[in-house]
């Protein structure tokens, strides 16, 4: 996501965040097949965008969709991904708290945005709405990450699909 082309307001909002020296970290870190600097950036402004539209405080939902995944753990095993699906929310909310000044409704976008896969229930319309945005992303990125499998499976269904009945 090109930074260049978002609005100028939603810049205001999050560009001490943008440019901070551990948020920038981030952009090493592998995430659905991307970064997750840009995947939070994706989640933060799909977010405010929809926020702002709807009367919503799009300030908290830039802010917390920005820092829903501000953890920087790198070369997981498959067991330490599983384990951090549930855990980062809360890891993320701490770094947050640590290196930003967040409210109490941007900590809980933070950690509760992978309802309901942990047990840290939205309190906040804003929460509810990182929390989807954030699969919706994500659901986007896996696409194209393995898109190409799943041609190939496609493909390989229908040839067996078309020898069968042969």
């Amino acid at each position: 996501m090109n930074i260049d082309n978002l609005e100028k307001e939603y810049l205001d909002i999050v560009n001490n965040i943008l440019y901070n020296k551990e948020f920038l970290k981030l952009k090493n870190c592998e995430h659905h097949g991307i970064n997750r600097y840009d995947h939070s950036l994706k989640v933060s402004y799909k977010a405010y965008k929809y926020a702002k539209k709807h009367n919503l405080d799009y300030k908290s939902a830039a802010t917390g969709g920005l820092l829903h995944d501000f953890f920087n753990e790198t070369n997981f095993s498959i067991k330490d991904k599983f384990i951090s699906t549930f855990s980062h929310p809360l890891k993320a909310e701490v770094n947050a708290l640590n290196t930003f000044n967040i409210s109490p409704k941007e900590a809980d976008i933070i950690k509760s945005h992978m309802f309901p896969l942990n047990v840290n229930l939205p309190k906040y319309k804003e929460s509810w709405l990182v929390s989807f945005c954030d699969k919706q992303v994500a659901l986007t990125e896996f696409g194209y990450k393995f898109s190409y499998k799943l041609r190939y499976v496609s493909n390989l269904a229908i040839l067996l699909l078309f020898n069968f009945i042969k």
